[in-house]
C-alpha cells in the first residue's frame, strides 16, 4: 500500500528530495538514487506526476533541443556521435511499499511521466524512489556536461518536479536557461574523485574521503535545483561581505585581489540596498555563468583590447552575473512566459549602478578618446545609451517582439539582447516619468514580498501601479504587451510674447508620455512631460530664452526615430541640420545629416583592381531611406565604373505583407575590353512572413524593369552584339524560402518580357540532412520560351546549361565574356546548373534540368546533373554529367571536379585543369549573412 500522509500531520509545505549520486569519470556517467517526497499543493487529485529530465535533451536528433539548434543553424548535436550523446536511463521506480511504478519518457525525451498506483489527493504527500543513470554529454553543444580538461558543469542534471497549478507546465529543454520546476528542499550526497574540487549554489554541510573518492553533502533549502561545478584546480574563492557571501572565480586581467574584494563589497551593498536580503547561505557567481550571459557589445572584443578600466570591466561583469544568480535563486515566476519581469529588474538595476557609480562612462570606454574615433557619435554616447541602441537594432529591422512573448518564441537576438534591454529600459522610462524612488520602491517591495514564493507578472504590475501616483497602465498595455513604436515629432513652434505654442505630432499613435526639454548653451533649462497625445496637440509652455526644444533629450524613452525631435528657436536657417561627413559607419546622430565614406575596391578581368569611394547614409540602425553610391576608377580601362542605389523601405506589420521596398539601382562596368555596359533598374518588392519569426519562412515578389545600355570597341571584330545593344526587360519574380539547416527549401517563379521574347522559368532547391548525417541536395530548373524572335539567330537570351549569358547583369562574373581560361571556369549555379562545359549548351525553346549531390565525407560530395534541352527545329537533347564537389562553404566557396559526362571521361581528357569549376563570393554583405542568420 502506498503511504499517503497528511500534510498537516507532517508539517511539510513543499516537495523534498534526497539524492545519492556518484560520478564515474571514466564513462562520464552519474549513478543516482533519488528519494522524492511529492506534496500535492493543488486542489486536484493527481493520478500522474511529471518530472523534468533535461539531461535527456541530448539523447538523439529528434529532441526539442536538437530541433532548436537547427533553427539557429547549429548542427553540432545532429552530427554528434552516439557516445557523445547525453541521456537518462531509468532502472527502477517504486513507491514506499516497494511496488513498481509505471513510467515513460515523453516523445520529446526530456519529460518523464510517472503513473501512480493510488491517486494522490490534495494536501497530501507521496514518497517514492527512482534509480537511474545520467550519461553526461560533452559541453560542446551547450555549456553543460564535461570538458576534456576534467571539468564538469552540472545544471538540471537530475529529475525535478514539473509545475502543476491546475494544469501541467511541461517545458522542454531549448537551451534557454528557463527550467520551470517546483520549489524543493534538496539534500545531495555526491561522490566524485578526490583530486577534483566542487562548488555549488547549495551549501556544503559535510565532506568525507574514502580511497580515491570523496563525498560532499550539499543542502539546498527552498531552491529549484543544485548546480555543481567540478574542476581539477581550486580556483574559486569565498568573499564574505556584510549580509552576503559570494563563491566566485570571476576575475579581470590586471585587477588585484584587494581591489576585486572592494568591488565585490560595493556590489554586495548595491544588491542588498536595491533588492533586500539574500535568503540563502551563499551566492555562486561563476565565470561559467557569465559566459552563458555575457555583457554583449564592445565587452566581447578580444581580451587584448581593453576598452574599459579594469575596475569598471570587473564590476559590470560581476554585477550582471550576480544579479542573474540572485534573482534566479529567489524569484519563482514562470521563466518561459514571464521572464521579462526578471529581465526588467536585472537591466534596470544595471542602469542604476552605472548612473550611481559611473555617470560619465562612455560606451566605447577608453576608445572614445582615440584620434579618429572620438569624433564619431558612437564615441560620445554614454554607456547606458547601449540599451536603446541595441533594442532599436531589432525594432528598426521590424523583428522586435513584445516583452510578453514566450521565451521560446523569441528570435535569438531578442531573447539574448533586445527584449532584455527593452525591459530594463522600460523601467528606467517609468522611473523618469513617475519618479525614480517610486520604481525603486516597487522593485524592492516586489522582491521582499515574493522571494521564495510563486509569483506572476500580474503581481509585479499590481505592486508598480499601487506605488505610483500617476496613471501608468500605458506601460503594461502599450509598452510591455505590444510592439507599438514610440515616435513623436515637434511639428512647429510659435512664440507669442513670453510663451511658446508647441505642436507635437504622435506619428505612431502609441499613447505614452513624452518629455520635452528646453536647451540653451547645451544645458537643460526646462523640462516638461505631456500625456494623452494620440494624434496632434498644441501645448503652451513659458518661454525661458531657450535656444531649441528637444523631445526625449536624455533618451530615456526608447523612441523609434529621433531625427525629427528638435526645433531651433533662432530662425529657419539655424533649424536646418548640417552635413556631417564621416568615415565608415556610425550610430545615428539626430542633429546632423550623416554621409559616410568608405574606400572600396572591385575587380573583374576587364577593369582590373578598381579602387573607389563608397558614399552612403547607412547608420548602425536601419533607416527607411538609404542611398549608396560607389564610383570607382578602372585602371585597365582608364575610366570610371561603379554603382548607385536609392531604396525606400516601408514596414507594414509583423506578419503577412510586412514590407514594401521601392528601389532605383544603376551599375556600370565593362563586359569586354573597352566595351561598357550600364544598367538602370527601378523596382518594387513585397515581402510576406508568418507570425512565428522562428520559422525562417519568407515569400517575396519583385517587379522590376531592367534597362541595359551597351557600347562596343569597334576594333574587336570577334565580338558581336548578336542583338540590339540596348534593350529593356520587364521582370516579375516570386520566391519562397524556408531556411533551416536540416531542411532547406527554396522555389521561385520567374517571368520575363521584352520586345524580343517572353519566357517563364521555375526553379526549386531542396537540401536535406538525414539522420545518418548524410546531406542530400537537389535542384530542379525548367524554363520555356512563350515567344522568341531571336531563335536561330542568337543565343544571347537563350537558356544555358553551364554558364548563363546573364543579360540582366545580375551575377558577379569575374570575366563574363570569357570562353576559355580561369575566368571562364567560374560557375554560378543558375538556369541549367551543369558543371561540365558543352559545345552547344543553349536552348531557345525549353530546358529542364536536375542537379543533385550527396556527401561522402564532411565537405566532400558526389554530384550528378541530368537535363533535356530543346532548340526550335531540332530534336530535344539529353545530357548529363557527374563529378566530385568540395562543398567548403555552401554558396560561398565550392570546387567542382568533373569525372564523366555526355562528353565522355572528362578526367582522362587533355587540359583537365581547365575543366575544374569554382564558386567564390567576395561580398562582405553576403558573408556576414552567415552570422546574422543565427541571430535574426
Amino acid at each position: 500500500m502506498i503511504v499517503l500522509l497528511s500534510w498537516c500531520y507532517l508539517g511539510y509545505s513543499q516537495h523534498s528530495n534526497r539524492i545519492i549520486a556518484s560520478l564515474d569519470e571514466a564513462t562520464n556517467v552519474i549513478s543516482i538514487q533519488q528519494e522524492i517526497n511529492y506534496y500535492n499543493q493543488s486542489k486536484d487529485t493527481l493520478n500522474t506526476l511529471y518530472f523534468n529530465d533535461w539531461a535527456s535533451a541530448y539523447a538523439d536528433k529528434n529532441t526539442v533541443l536538437a530541433k532548436r539548434f537547427a533553427e539557429e543553424f547549429k548542427k553540432s548535436l545532429h552530427l554528434a556521435k552516439a557516445e557523445e550523446r547525453g541521456y537518462t536511463t531509468i532502472i527502477s521506480a517504486v513507491d514506499y511499499d516497494h511496488l513498481g511504478l509505471t513510467w515513460e519518457h515523453s516523445p520529446a525525451r526530456d519529460i518523464v511521466r510517472i503513473d501512480l498506483n493510488t491517486p494522490l489527493p490534495p494536501e497530501t504527500s507521496l514518497q517514492f524512489f527512482i534509480t537511474y543513470k545520467v550519461k553526461l554529454p560533452p559541453n560542446k553543444f551547450t555549456p553543460y556536461g564535461y570538458s576534456n580538461l576534467r571539468e564538469y558543469f552540472l545544471k538540471d542534471w537530475y529529475l525535478t518536479p514539473a509545475v502543476y497549478d491546475g494544469e501541467w507546465h511541461l517545458y522542454s529543454n531549448k537551451n534557454l536557461e528557463d527550467l520551470y520546476t517546483e520549489i524543493t528542499n534538496t539534500t545531495i550526497t555526491f561522490t566524485f574523485p578526490k583530486d577534483l574540487y566542487l562548488v555549488s549554489n547549495f551549501h556544503t554541510s559535510q565532506k568525507s574521503t574514502q580511497g580515491n573518492m570523496q563525498t560532499h553533502t550539499l543542502i539546498g533549502t527552498d531552491q529549484k535545483g543544485g548546480e555543481l561545478i567540478i574542476v581539477p584546480n581550486r580556483r574559486f574563492t569565498k568573499h564574505v561581505t556584510p549580509g552576503l557571501t559570494f563563491i566566485t572565480d570571476l576575475e579581470s586581467i590586471n585587477y588585484d585581489e584587494i581591489s576585486a574584494g572592494i568591488s565585490i563589497n560595493r556590489i554586495s551593498s548595491f544588491l542588498q540596498e536595491s533588492l533586500g536580503e539574500f535568503p540563502h547561505k551563499q551566492l555562486l557567481v561563476s565565470e561559467w555563468d557569465y559566459d552563458k550571459e555575457p555583457l554583449y557589445g564592445i565587452n566581447q572584443l578580444p581580451k587584448f583590447i581593453r576598452p574599459y578600466e579594469e575596475q569598471f570591466q570587473f564590476e559590470m561583469k560581476f554585477l550582471k552575473t550576480a544579479l542573474n544568480s540572485f534573482l534566479k535563486e529567489t524569484m519563482y515566476l514562470d521563466p518561459r512566459k514571464e521572464k521579462w519581469v526578471t529581465d526588467a529588474i536585472t537591466n534596470y538595476l544595471m542602469i542604476n549602478f552605472v548612473e550611481q557609480h559611473y555617470p560619465d562612462q562612455k560606451l566605447l570606454g577608453k576608445l572614445s578618446g582615440i584620434w579618429g574615433i572620438r569624433n564619431f557619435h558612437l564615441a560620445k554616447m554614454g554607456f547606458n545609451e547601449q540599451y536603446p541602441l541595441l533594442h532599436m537594432l531589432s525594432a528598426r529591422r521590424n523583428v522586435d517582439q513584445a516583452l510578453t512573448t514566450p521565451n521560446d518564441s523569441l528570435i535569438k537576438f531578442n531573447q539574448k539582447i533586445a527584449n532584455r534591454y527593452k525591459a530594463g529600459l522600460g523601467l528606467a522610462y517609468l522611473a523618469d516619468y513617475t519618479g525614480k524612488k517610486k520604481v525603486d520602491q516597487s522593485v524592492r517591495e516586489f522582491y521582499e514580498y515574493y522571494k521564495l514564493k510563486e509569483s506572476t507578472a500580474a503581481d509585479f504590475k499590481f505592486m508598480v501601479v499601487e506605488n505610483s501616483d500617476k496613471d501608468i497602465n500605458w506601460f503594461f498595455d502599450e509598452y510591455v504587451s505590444t510592439t507599438k513604436k514610440i515616435d513623436f515629432k515637434i511639428k512647429r513652434v510659435n512664440r507669442s510674447g513670453d510663451s511658446l505654442a508647441v505642436t507635437l505630432k504622435n506619428k505612431q499613435g502609441t499613447n505614452v508620455p513624452i518629455s520635452l526639454f528646453g536647451i540653451r548653451n547645451d544645458s537643460v533649462i526646462s523640462q516638461y512631460w505631456f500625456t494623452d497625445i494620440t494624434d496632434e496637440k498644441t501645448l503652451y509652455i513659458p518661454y525661458k530664452a531657450e535656444e531649441r526644444l528637444v523631445l526625449n533629450y536624455d533618451q530615456t524613452i526608447p523612441e523609434f526615430n529621433q531625427r525629427d525631435n528638435w526645433k531651433s528657436l533662432n530662425g529657419f536657417f539655424s533649424s536646418n541640420k548640417r552635413l556631417k561627413l564621416q568615415f565608415f559607419k556610425d550610430a545615428e546622430d539626430p542633429y546632423f545629416n550623416q554621409v559616410f565614406y568608405v574606400p572600396v575596391i572591385g575587380f573583374n578581368k576587364y577593369d582590373g583592381l578598381s579602387p573607389g569611394m563608397r558614399l552612403h547614409n547607412k547608420t548602425l540602425l536601419e533607416r527607411p531611406f538609404v542611398f549608396d553610391v560607389a564610383p570607382s576608377y578602372a585602371p585597365n580601362e582608364k575610366t570610371f565604373v561603379g554603382y548607385g542605389s536609392f531604396n525606400f523601405r516601408q514596414y507594414h506589420g509583423k506578419s503577412g505583407l510586412y514590407v514594401t521596398n521601392y528601389s532605383l539601382r544603376g551599375y556600370t562596368s565593362h563586359y569586354q575590353k573597352n566595351s561598357r555596359y550600364t544598367t538602370l533598374s527601378p523596382s518594387i518588392g513585397f515581402g510576406w512572413r508568418p507570425d512565428n519569426l522562428l520559422l525562417n519562412k519568407r515569400n517575396t515578389l519583385v517587379l522590376r524593369s531592367v534597362n541595359v545600355f551597351r557600347t562596343r570597341d569597334s576594333s574587336l571584330d570577334n565580338i558581336d552584339f548578336e542583338t540590339d545593344p540596348d534593350y529593356n526587360v520587364l521582370n516579375a519574380k516570386y520566391t519562397h524560402t524556408t531556411n533551416n539547416i536540416l531542411n532547406y527549401l527554396s522555389w521561385s517563379l520567374d517571368a520575363q518580357q521584352s520586345n524580343l521574347f517572353t519566357k517563364l522559368a521555375y526553379e526549386m532547391e531542396y537540401r536535406k540532412l538525414f539522420q545518418n548525417n548524410t546531406q542530400f541536395n537537389i535542384r530542379f530548373f525548367a524554363g520555356k520560351f512563350l515567344r522568341n524572335k531571336t531563335a536561330g539567330s542568337s543565343d544571347f537570351f537563350s537558356f544555358s546549361l553551364d554558364r548563363p549569358t546573364d543579360y540582366l547583369f545580375d551575377y558577379n562574373y569575374l570575366g563574363r565574356s570569357e570562353g576559355t581560361g580561369i575566368y571562364s571556369q567560374q560557375i554560378i549555379v543558375a538556369e541549367g546548373g551543369f558543371k561540365s562545359k558543352f559545345e552547344n549548351p543553349f536552348a531557345n525553346d525549353w530546358m529542364a534540368t536536375i542537379n543533385s549531390s550527396v556527401n561522402l565525407w564532411r565537405w566532400v560530395e558526389l554530384y550528378g546533373d541530368l537535363g533535356m534541352l530543346k532548340n526550335r527545329g531540332i530534336k530535344e537533347q539529353f545530357v548529363y554529367d557527374t563529378g566530385v564537389r568540395l562543398n567548403l562553404l555552401t554558396d560561398y566557396f565550392e570546387l567542382y571536379f568533373p569525372v564523366y559526362s555526355s562528353n565522355g571521361w572528362e578526367i582522362a581528357q587533355p587540359n583537365y585543369d581547365q575543366k575544374i569549376r569554382f564558386v567564390i563570393t567576395f561580398s562582405p554583405r553576403t558573408l556576414t549573412g552567415l552570422f546574422t542568420r543565427k541571430w535574426f
